[in-house]
């Protein structure tokens, strides 16, 4: 048995085994489980509810932002700042979309791969985009909104601190690993 299958082998029987044995803890523990996971989820519908204004907010400004092309004309005018990092224009959807939404992201993402390839160096930047940044507004709305604190203090400078060295390591490294492929 080689390393890869052990690896396989642990990874299809992790999460069923966690599933079985957290509940099973809890009963040895006395914790009347049917009871705690109805009030969890009592209490996950309440702050789905709270958090809905914040989330349709988003989703508007997104919808606004793509109907009059508001993307394009930002990409248009920053495209000759950010090709001074290595940051092509067809990737600056991508870096605008995802501090405001996970989803609309990938569907960037998606087409980039769809248009130039998994492979290619945009589709390899796209990846490491996505992952080296954060749904930022999305992430603030959702755990602020569902506290009730409508003063986010230094949250968003923070956040968009954190994305915007994500998108610049990500222009730097992709053209450190993948520029052979330019």
């Amino acid at each position: 048995m080689n390393f890869a299958h052990t690896l396989e082998t642990i990874s299809n029987w992790a999460v069923p085994m966690i599933v079985l044995f957290i509940p099973l803890y809890a009963i040895c523990k006395g914790v009347k489980v049917y009871e705690v996971f109805v009030d969890g989820a009592k209490e996950g519908f309440s702050i789905g509810v709270t958090i809905m204004p914040y989330l349709v907010a988003i989703l508007v400004a997104i919808g606004l932002m793509r109907d009059v092309r508001l993307l394009d004309v930002i990409t248009q005018a920053i495209e000759p700042l950010t090709m001074l990092v290595y940051l092509p224009g067809e990737i600056l959807p991508l870096a605008l979309i995802r501090p405001l939404s996970g989803g609309g992201a990938s569907g960037i993402m998606n087409a980039i791969m769809a248009e130039h390839g998994p492979d290619s160096y945009l589709g390899l930047m796209a990846s490491v985009m996505m992952g080296s940044t954060e749904t930022t507004f999305y992430v603030l709305a959702v755990y602020f909104g569902a506290v009730n604190i409508r003063a986010t203090r230094h949250a968003v400078l923070a956040g968009l601190t954190a994305d915007g060295a994500g998108i610049l390591a990500t222009a730097i490294l992709c053209r450190l690993a993948f520029g052979d492929l330019l």
